[in-house]
């Protein structure tokens, strides 16, 4: 691995933060309208025991919604319940085991949801790493790659026939991504996914959020084009102090720990744009899709809209998981 190709990931993922640090301090942040009442739709939100899974969580049972929260931490998970639960006395909201670094645990995470007969009319893939050390999951992929894109593509392919069941023209399914300002730096290896060849942290990441773009908008225009009920959108929560920068290199996390106070926003701030896009009613079919930040949909980089680079990364990601 050459130098040039460790460095310069790190240098643009580090421009792009700047950028975005840049944007926030200068502007402000999206405060979430009053939303309808959510009462007798499910929602599965991975992630949802801490930060911006948490709050995103939280609102929705605040509005009557059923939400299952998707986690590894099964301490953390029911802790998260307890405090929802406390403040909203009536909320419907309970914890499933779920390893998105693990297939074997997705398909039981989704068997056990099958099994109990329930609709599904809201997934949120929000949970995700990010420069965690060079690793595998358990099924052999890069650590981000997996967690962050591929549990999630999966999770999301075999919950798609109960999405679709239950989306209606005036009440779309819908499939919310939450992905990155990190995508812009991004780049789609098809023939080294795995970084067996050249690994970096920072690339990985960033090929990771990128990854799960790409997976967000192509899935919606095939969901529109078959006619079906259920929306598809990727949204980027800003730069949010939560403990996703854990990893940071340790004289930068120092410096991450001052600036988050000032530049940073908070949790619920993140998750405004997240609950927007899955609960706004003027979000419906074709208006639900794209790639939103701060509550405005935003233009992307151009491979975003490459077909040949959709179609590619999607036929080896089901060689990867074996899907047909």
């Amino acid at each position: 691995m050459s130098f040039l190709s460790y460095i310069l990931p790190i240098i643009k993922i580090y421009l792009v933060g700047l950028k975005v640090l840049l944007v926030q301090m200068f502007s402000r942040a999206f405060r979430l309208p009053a939303m309808p009442r959510q009462d007798g739709r499910v929602a599965i939100v991975t992630g949802g025991a801490r930060g911006i899974g948490y709050e995103v969580v939280r609102h929705m049972a605040g509005l009557g919604a059923r939400v299952i929260i998707g986690g590894r931490d099964e301490q953390e998970g029911l802790t998260a319940v307890r405090r929802i639960r406390e403040e909203y006395r009536e909320a419907k909201v309970e914890f499933e085991q779920l390893d998105l670094a693990s297939l074997q645990s997705v398909r039981r995470f989704v068997q056990r949801f099958k099994g109990r007969g329930l609709p599904l009319n809201i997934l949120i893939n929000n949970a995700g790493v990010m420069l965690v050390p060079e690793g595998r999951t358990e099924d052999g992929f890069e650590q981000h790659l997996g967690v962050n894109y591929l549990g999630h593509l999966l999770l999301t392919w075999l919950l798609l026939d109960t999405l679709k069941d239950c989306g209606k023209r005036s009440s779309c399914s819908r499939v919310v991504n939450v992905s990155s300002s990190a995508h812009r730096a991004g780049r789609i290896r098809l023939d080294d996914l795995n970084g067996s060849r050249c690994y970096s942290a920072h690339g990985a990441y960033c090929q990771s959020k990128l990854a799960l773009l790409l997976f967000s908008s192509r899935l919606h225009d095939e969901l529109q084009d078959g006619g079906f009920a259920v929306t598809s959108c990727a949204v980027d929560p800003g730069m949010v102090d939560t403990a996703l920068y854990r990893h940071l290199w340790s004289p930068l996390r120092l410096a991450q720990s001052a600036v988050a106070r000032l530049l940073f926003r908070t949790p619920v701030e993140g998750a405004a744009t997240v609950l927007y896009t899955a609960l706004s009613p003027a979000l419906e079919g074709e208006r639900g899709g794209g790639y939103w930040s701060n509550g405005r949909r935003e233009p992307t980089s151009p491979p975003t809209f490459d077909p040949a680079l959709q179609l590619g990364l999607r036929e080896a990601s089901r060689r990867l998981l074996g899907l047909q």
